[in-house]
């Protein structure tokens, strides 16, 4: 592989400069018109993967490899320092029970999905993945992955594809929905209703500076360390992929247990969000486009099946639980994209009061999600 390429793949610094320059682009594309309604991780992987399959780079290297065995593990602590259990349970409020209610709703979507579709030998993989990832956010895809060792990356990158698009009309529908009069009639609306209202503000504490040297010095002393001990750990109980679950748990415990000091470490979510990026680039550089297209239509069927499941399940629970469709909508965005998201949307939609909580659901999402995923495989894969 990558013998008749324009870089080989022994050419390791060509290839690190390649994959950090295309994972730079995608992040600078979310600034655009068109690169913020593909996102920085889509325009990352068409990137390189078509440069890979132009020849230009190899579709296999010990780079791509280093990616997975080390930046991911490392970055996924670095966006978990800010899951305070604590916190996120005392000040979200119905949110979180919606929220936990999407969860549910994801998992009976992932099930129905897995029983009426023939993912071929990867199934159980493919539904870990794309459960943890429609309970917390696309880190949890990532996450998963790892932890349920699916190196593939043709499916890998089929699936971002058809997440990508699937999530894309399931915001235009989340957007839409409180502005359906049947809901309206149907469900609470106070925060419909309060829109915009000064009153109904919550501030957020929020520390927006730059990290300077001291702040990544720690950020990559606390992560690196993490990460050795979980895998540490997994040589020790020898269960494969479990160094992931570890490092997300001691990283959780971490956040919860000493939050005043790690909340005051800045750009430990940057450094993590731009290790991501790599990863999605080098998840491109090694994707084969015949795969890509001949798994893609019926990821996206498995995607669809899911939303959908979990879009009937988090409103009619709601429903009974006498929740604000507010509170609904903004947990299954939290559900499906995290924190980002979520909050964008309470912003776009002057819900001031759901600001907070979606950031704090979302982020309980990145802590939990892949637990339940890979959880929810190995389950599937005794069916």
């Amino acid at each position: 592989m990558g013998k008749n390429t324009l870089i080989s793949p022994e050419e390791h610094w060509l290839l690190w400069a390649v994959l950090i320059a295309v994972a730079y682009f995608g992040l600078w594309s979310e600034k655009t018109k068109w690169g913020s309604k593909l996102s920085a991780a889509v325009v990352s992987i068409i990137g390189t993967f078509l440069l890979s399959n132009l020849s230009i780079i190899p579709t296999s290297a010990p780079a791509y490899d280093t990616v997975w065995s080390y930046l991911v593990p490392l970055a996924i602590p670095m966006l978990l320092f800010k899951a305070n259990i604590k916190r996120i349970i005392n000040e979200s409020g119905p949110t979180l029970v919606a929220y936990f209610l999407g969860a549910i709703g994801t998992i009976i979507g992932t099930i129905t999905a897995f029983e009426l579709l023939d993912l071929g030998k990867h199934n159980w993989q493919l539904a870990a993945i794309f459960s943890a990832t429609y309970i917390g956010g696309s880190m949890n895809y990532v996450a998963a992955s790892e932890a349920v060792h699916l190196n593939a990356p043709e499916i890998l990158t089929a699936g971002v594809a058809a997440d990508n698009l699937v999530m894309a009309i399931y915001f235009l529908v989340l957007f839409a929905i409180p502005s359906i009069k049947f809901f309206q009639k149907k469900y609470k609306t106070k925060h419909l209703e309060n829109a915009g209202n000064s009153a109904d503000t919550v501030i957020i504490a929020t520390n927006n500076d730059a990290p300077d040297l001291m702040d990544m010095a720690k950020v990559f002393t606390l992560a690196s360390s993490i990460c050795a001990i979980g895998f540490l750990t997994q040589d020790i109980i020898r269960i494969n992929g479990s160094a992931i679950l570890i490092i997300t748990a001691i990283t959780v415990l971490i956040a919860t247990a000493f939050h005043k000091s790690v909340s005051k470490i800045n750009g430990s979510d940057q450094i993590g969000t731009f290790l991501m990026q790599i990863f999605f680039a080098a998840i491109g550089a090694s994707a084969n486009i015949g795969v890509v297209l001949s798994y893609g239509p019926i990821l996206f069927v498995f995607a669809a099946i899911i939303l959908s499941v979990h879009l009937l399940f988090i409103l009619l629970a709601g429903r009974l639980l006498n929740l604000d469709l507010a509170e609904i909508v903004i947990a299954s965005n939290a559900n499906m994209g995290g924190p980002t998201t979520a909050a964008a949307m309470a912003v776009g939609r002057k819900w001031n009061a759901l600001v907070l909580p979606a950031i704090l659901c979302g982020t309980l999402g990145y802590a939990i999600a892949t637990f339940i995923g890979v959880g929810l495989g190995f389950w599937l894969k005794g069916f």
